[in-house]
């Protein structure tokens, strides 16, 4: 196995806190460099991680010894950088979501198709053990046919009034950052034939949404997901699925760190049973997803759908709630 050189474009505190730790710890990639424009950046990139400093993202983008781009810039940006390191044949992975509008995200997909190349969505949940185990459970019936799905992600206000989460322009808002988390779930557990059923968004006097909620069902079938998100919130991080013979729920599905051993509960008339699962590094399975999705062309294309879909769902929702 040939390792794929990896570049970071963005010297952003996601990549620093988990991203460029799971690619150093990673056998299928090799850190190239990472690009940030701002300069003082560059002695803690050249001797903390023994790579390349690149003071301009065009720098990074033409580089021909760089196969693959980890991009978490805000989501604004994401589009324009994307669709440059795509012409220049580089696969990536970017940060959620992908795009701000359901035509960008169509583009990229339809220019890496025609360039062989991966475009994948950094939801690292997808590739931890936890969500694995769920649909184990799922499958083998044990929770019998699924009536309703309930998902929140939320957390407190930001304490830096200028993150840009908090800025239109940088395509900041709710439902982009955390909303795109329950319903990339639900696409997670019922499929591609979800819609849009019920949307609400909240602005508080801010240019950007800071919480929502909304429904989900699935079509030709009477299951339902309901799902709540925001920026000013009590923290939760929660699944629950009522089934027709039993209950299961966790309260990390999201954002289970490498060192945290989930604990699912699934409650029936036969008692409650808590299963505590291995801790499980979420950031390097994604990265392995990412690099076979390089290597094989149906799970790109299967990517490629996934993308799409998610990307109609954030703008059914966005036009649904300002009907």
């Amino acid at each position: 196995m040939n390792k794929l050189n990896i570049g970071i474009l963005g010297f952003a505190s996601i990549a620093i806190k988990a991203i460029i730790p799971a690619v150093v710890q990673s056998e299928y990639f090799e850190l190239r460099g990472i690009a940030s424009r701002n300069s003082d950046n560059k002695e803690v990139i050249e001797n903390k991680y023994s790579c390349k400093f690149y003071n301009e993202y065009e720098a990074m983008v033409d580089d021909q010894s760089i196969d693959a781009l980890y991009i978490p810039l805000p989501n604004s940006l994401h589009y324009p950088w994307a669709k440059k390191a795509l012409e220049n044949g580089k696969h990536l992975l970017v940060e959620k979501s992908l795009a701000c509008s359901y035509q960008d995200v169509e583009r990229l997909n339809d220019l890496a198709k025609q360039n062989n190349l991966a475009i994948v969505e950094n939801f690292q949940f997808r590739k931890h053990s936890q969500l694995a185990k769920i649909k184990e459970i799922i499958g083998n019936n044990q929770l019998g046919e699924i009536r309703a799905i309930k998902s929140s992600f939320g957390f407190p206000p930001f304490p830096d009034k200028n993150n840009i989460r908090y800025i239109k322009e940088l395509g900041g808002g709710a439902l982009l950052d955390a909303g795109a988390y329950p319903i990339k779930l639900a696409q997670e557990l019922l499929g591609f034939d979800i819609k849009i059923t019920s949307a609400l968004l909240e602005y508080e006097g801010q240019e950007v949404d800071i919480w929502g909620a909304g429904m989900l069902q699935q079509e030709n079938a009477s299951n339902f997901v309901q799902f709540s998100f925001g920026f000013d919130h009590h923290y939760q991080c929660s699944l629950e699925i009522w089934g027709s013979k039993a209950k299961l729920f966790t309260n990390r599905i999201f954002t289970a760190p490498p060192e945290y051993e989930p604990t699912v509960i699934v409650e029936s008339r036969e008692g409650q049973e808590t299963l505590t699962l291995d801790a499980d590094n979420h950031y390097v399975n994604m990265l392995k997803h990412f690099y076979n999705c390089t290597q094989d062309q149906d799970l790109r294309t299967m990517e490629y759908r996934a993308n799409n879909t998610q990307a109609k769902l954030l703008e059914d929702f966005y036009n649904l709630a300002h009907s």
